[in-house]
């Protein structure tokens, strides 16, 4: 049994992100953005970038987010002129998300604003620990379509 609680890899995880969500939303707020419409934004740039128009639920399925807010933080989104959701021509049901011009211009700017906090949050480790905690990180995620996180999925190499 753990004697201390900075013993627990899950307290200690607990506090790290909870400095990392806090440095992240301090770098983020004078581009008025929130964490979650970062992720949103990002995420469905990325996309879009690699020729995909993904509707809310994929969009949500990308970044790990909850359906019901991914659509609440779209509509901000829609709101602040960076997403328009477009009728899907074969479901018209459905709603494809495509980032704006000034989305396109903000997101990329954005996602160097958070690599900078990811940089500096691990500065303090020597380069080879930053790679064997990021490798680290990336083995502990689910795979992909897996809903036990206690099946990793293998590095790729050089990553």
């Amino acid at each position: 049994m753990i004697e201390q609680p900075e013993e627990s890899p899950g307290f200690l995880l607990w506090h790290l992100t909870l400095r990392w969500q806090r440095e992240v939303a301090a770098a983020l707020k004078p581009l008025d953005l929130t964490h979650v419409q970062f992720v949103l934004l990002a995420s469905a740039w990325w996309l879009n970038s690699h020729d995909q128009q993904p509707t809310q639920a994929a969009l949500a399925a990308h970044a790990g987010t909850d359906v019901k807010m991914t659509s609440q933080v779209i509509r901000t989104l829609e709101r602040k002129g960076l997403i328009t959701r477009d009728v899907d021509a074969a479901d018209t049901r459905a709603r494809r998300l495509v980032v704006t011009a000034a989305g396109t211009n903000l997101a990329p700017r954005a996602i160097e604003v958070v690599e900078t906090v990811d940089r500096a949050l691990l500065q303090p480790l020597t380069p080879n620990a930053a790679r064997a905690f990021i490798d680290g990180l990336y083995q502990l995620q689910p795979a992909a379509g897996s809903t036990d996180s206690r099946q990793a999925q293998q590095p790729t190499p050089g990553r």
